[in-house]
C-alpha cells in the first residue's frame, strides 16, 4: 500500500527521473554552446573600440561576456544537479499552466491568420523595414551622448594683451553675473594658467566652473541649455568671446585632441599671420549655421612685447659690446640669478633684478643706465632703440607645423549633421590651399569618425562569423539565412524607438544594437529548433513524401511547433526586458549613457519577438512547401537546442 501510495504521487523512478534529466541536458548543452559563441562574437566590435569609447564600454562587453561563459558552464553542470534536487512529485503537462495556456489562446489565432494571409504579414514587416529605413536616415549623429555632470565650465577668451588687473577685474564682474542666475549654487574662477607645466593657459583665458543647483530647485520648464543661454546673454562683454563646456568633458577633450570644444577646425601652415587670417575668413563661413555655439578663433597673433634692438654702431664707440648691454637689460627686466639657497629638500634661486618704477614703461627703460669704461653711465636709448612690437602671445604646434584652430560647440542640434554642414560650405568657398597649408576637423568630430571606422571595418567580420555558427549548428545554409534575416527586422524596433525619443546616433546607441543584435539571433535560433522538431514529429507520423504530405498537415506542424513552446520563448525574451525597462526611469548621473544603450534593446527585443513569433513560422512554411514541391520531400535538421 505504501508502495503503491508513493508510486501515484511520483509515478517515476529516481532511475527514470534521472535519466529524462540527463538526456534533457544534453539536448540543452549544444544549444548553450552555440548560443554564447554568438552572443559574444556579437560584442567583439566592442571589444576593438579604442581611445575614449574603449575605455567606457570594454568593462560592459568584458563583464557581459564573463558572464554569459559562466552561465553556459553552470547550465551544463549545476543545473542538472540542481534539478534532481527539486523536481519532484508528479510532472505536468505544459498545458496545466494557466499562464502558457491564455498566450497560447491569444497567439494561436493570430499565428493562424498570418499564415493564411502570408504574403500581407510579409508585405506589411517590409513597409515596417523601409520605413525603419528612412527614419534611421533622419535620425541625427554625435560621438557620445552628452553626460550631464551637474556642472558647467565658463572659459571665455580676452584679448592676448590683457593685464593682471584687467583679467582680475573680469573675472569678478563675471562672477558677480553669474552669481545672479538662481539656479547657479557655487561659482569658482581662475585666470591664467596653475603652476604645473600641464596647464599652459595664457592669462587672457578664463576658466570659471559653475555648480548648480539640483533639477527639482530650478524653475518650472528650464532645461541646462535654456540656462546656458541665460547665462550667455548677461556675459555679452566687449572684448571677450565666451565658451561653455562642462569641466570633466572639457580635460577629456583636451588631453585626447588638444581641442577644449566639441569640435576644433586645425589649420597648419607656414606662417602664423597667414594662418590666423585664413582662420579668420574660415569663422566668417561658419557664422550663422544652426547649432554652431562659441565660435572663435585661438588667438596666434596680437601678443605685445618689448622689442630692445641694439646699435652696434654706438656701442662700439662707447667701446661695450653686446654682452654687457644684454647683462644689464637681463638684470633690469628678467633677473640675474645670484645664488640658490637650500630649505631641507627644497631649493630656491636668488634673483636680482631692478625696481618696478625703473622698468614700468618705455621711457623708464630708455632711462637705464649702461655703465661705459671712458663716458660713465649713458642710457639705454643711446646704445639700443626700445619700442613695443607685436608677436604671437603662444606658438602652437603640431606635428612639427605651426598650428592655428577655429573652435565652436555644439548645442541644440546633433554635432554629425553640424559638421557636415559646415563642411559643405567649407568645401564651396574653399577649392584649393596654398602649397604648405592643409585642414584637419579634430575634437568630438575626430574620435566619432574613429569609432564609426572601427565599427564598419568590423561589423561585416562579425556577421560572417556568426553566419558559420549557425551554419555548423543547422549544418544548411538555408537555415543559417532564414534566421538571419531576423537581424534586420529586429532593428526595427530599436530604430522606432531611437526616433521617438529624440536620441542621437552614437556610440552608445550601437552598442545598444549590437548586443540587440546577439539577442535576435538566439531567439530566432529558438524558434528554429522548436519547428525543425515539429517537422521530424511530422515525418515520423505521416512520413517524408509528396504522396503523404500537404500544405494542411505542414501547417497544422509548424503551429503545434509554433505555440507549444510559447512559455520558453517568452521566458527567454521577459527575462531581458524585465532587466532593462527599469534602466528608463533611471535618474542622476550616468543615466545619460545608459539610456541610449537601453532604448533601442527594449525597442529592438519587442520587434524581434513579434517577428520570430510571427513571421519567422511563416516563412518556415512557405520553405518547406516549396520543399516538398521541387523535391517531392522537405528536409529535415536534426538540431538540438
Amino acid at each position: 500500500m505504501a508502495n503503491w501510495f508513493k508510486r501515484n504521487r511520483d509515478p517515476l523512478t529516481a532511475e527514470e527521473r534521472n535519466d529524462i534529466i540527463e538526456k534533457s541536458s544534453k539536448q540543452v548543452g549544444p544549444g548553450v554552446f552555440y548560443s554564447t559563441i554568438i552572443v559574444v562574437t556579437s560584442f567583439l566590435p566592442v571589444f576593438l573600440l579604442t581611445g575614449m569609447e574603449g575605455k567606457l564600454f570594454h568593462p560592459l562587453a568584458w563583464t557581459k561576456t564573463f558572464i554569459l561563459l559562466i552561465d553556459a558552464v553552470l547550465a551544463i553542470t549545476l543545473m542538472p544537479v540542481l534539478i534532481s534536487f527539486f523536481l519532484k512529485g508528479r510532472l505536468k503537462p505544459e498545458s496545466a499552466n494557466p499562464i502558457t495556456r491564455t498566450l497560447e489562446k491569444i497567439y494561436t489565432p493570430i499565428l493562424k491568420w498570418c499564415l493564411k494571409w502570408r504574403k500581407t504579414t510579409i508585405a506589411v514587416n517590409i513597409i515596417a523595414l523601409a520605413t525603419g529605413i528612412i527614419m534611421m536616415t533622419r535620425l541625427g549623429s554625435e560621438f557620445m551622448p552628452p553626460l550631464d555632470e551637474g556642472s558647467l565650465l565658463f572659459m571665455p577668451v580676452t584679448l592676448p594683451d590683457v593685464s593682471n588687473s584687467e583679467a582680475k577685474r573680469l573675472l569678478q564682474v563675471q562672477d558677480k553675473l553669474i552669481r545672479t542666475v538662481p539656479e547657479v549654487s557655487h561659482v569658482l574662477g581662475k585666470a591664467g594658467r596653475a603652476n604645473t607645466a600641464t596647464d599652459n593657459s595664457p592669462i587672457s583665458m578664463i576658466e570659471t566652473i559653475i555648480l548648480l543647483k539640483p533639477k527639482n530647485e530650478w524653475r518650472k520648464g528650464l532645461t541646462k541649455d535654456d540656462i546656458i543661454n541665460e547665462l550667455n546673454s548677461k556675459m555679452q562683454i566687449p572684448g571677450v568671446t565666451n565658451g561653455w563646456t562642462q569641466p570633466i568633458i572639457n580635460r577629456i577633450n583636451m588631453l585626447s585632441t588638444g581641442i577644449r570644444t566639441d569640435v576644433g577646425l586645425k589649420v597648419y601652415g607656414q606662417n602664423l599671420d597667414s594662418i590666423y587670417v585664413f582662420a579668420q575668413t574660415i569663422k566668417k563661413q561658419l557664422e550663422g549655421i544652426d547649432g554652431v555655439k562659441d565660435l572663435y578663433v585661438e588667438p596666434i597673433t596680437g601678443g605685445k612685447y618689448v622689442d630692445i634692438a641694439i646699435k652696434r654702431e654706438e656701442i662700439g664707440r662707447y667701446g661695450l659690446s653686446v654682452d654687457d648691454v644684454n647683462t644689464v637689460i637681463e638684470s633690469a627686466l628678467g633677473g640675474m640669478k645670484l645664488t640658490t639657497t637650500i630649505e631641507g629638500r627644497q631649493r630656491f634661486s636668488v634673483n636680482a633684478r631692478y625696481g618696478q618704477d625703473f622698468r614700468n614703461n618705455l621711457e623708464a627703460l630708455k632711462r637705464l643706465q649702461v655703465q661705459t669704461m671712458e663716458f660713465g653711465p649713458v642710457p639705454l636709448e643711446a646704445v639700443a632703440d626700445i619700442q613695443l612690437g607685436d608677436g604671437p602671445p603662444m606658438i602652437n604646434s603640431e606635428n612639427a607645423m605651426l598650428r592655428g584652430t577655429v573652435l565652436f560647440n555644439v548645442r541644440e542640434r546633433d554635432l554629425g549633421s553640424t559638421v557636415k554642414e559646415a563642411q559643405e560650405r567649407l568645401n564651396k568657398m574653399i577649392t584649393k590651399l596654398p602649397k604648405g597649408y592643409f585642414l584637419e576637423w579634430s575634437g568630438q568630430w575626430e574620435n566619432q569618425i574613429r569609432a564609426n571606422r572601427t565599427l564598419k571595418m568590423i561589423m561585416p567580420i562579425v556577421i560572417i562569423i556568426i553566419f558559420m555558427v549557425l551554419y555548423f549548428t543547422y549544418h544548411s545554409f538555408k537555415e543559417a539565412a532564414t534566421t538571419m534575416i531576423t537581424v534586420p527586422f529586429a532593428l526595427i524596433g530599436g530604430v522606432f524607438m531611437v526616433y521617438f525619443y529624440g536620441i542621437n546616433l552614437s556610440v552608445a546607441v550601437a552598442v545598444g544594437f549590437i548586443a540587440l543584435f546577439g539577442m535576435a539571433i538566439e531567439t530566432a535560433m529558438l524558434m528554429t529548433i522548436y519547428l525543425n522538431e515539429a517537422m521530424n514529429n511530422m515525418v515520423a507520423k505521416h512520413g517524408n513524401s509528396k504522396a503523404t504530405l500537404t500544405p494542411a498537415i505542414i501547417r497544422e506542424f509548424v503551429i503545434e511547433g509554433s505555440a507549444k513552446r510559447l512559455r520558453p520563448k517568452l521566458m527567454t525574451v521577459s527575462v531581458g526586458l524585465f532587466g532593462l525597462i527599469p534602466i528608463l526611469w533611471a535618474t542622476g548621473v550616468g543615466s545619460d549613457i545608459m539610456r541610449p544603450i537601453t532604448i533601442p534593446l527594449i525597442g529592438g527585443t519587442i520587434s524581434s519577438t513579434i517577428y520570430v513569433l510571427l513571421i519567422t513560422p511563416v516563412i518556415f512554411e512557405m520553405i518547406k512547401e516549396r520543399e516538398l514541391k521541387r523535391k517531392g520531400k522537405i528536409e529535415l535538421i536534426d538540431v538540438k537546442e
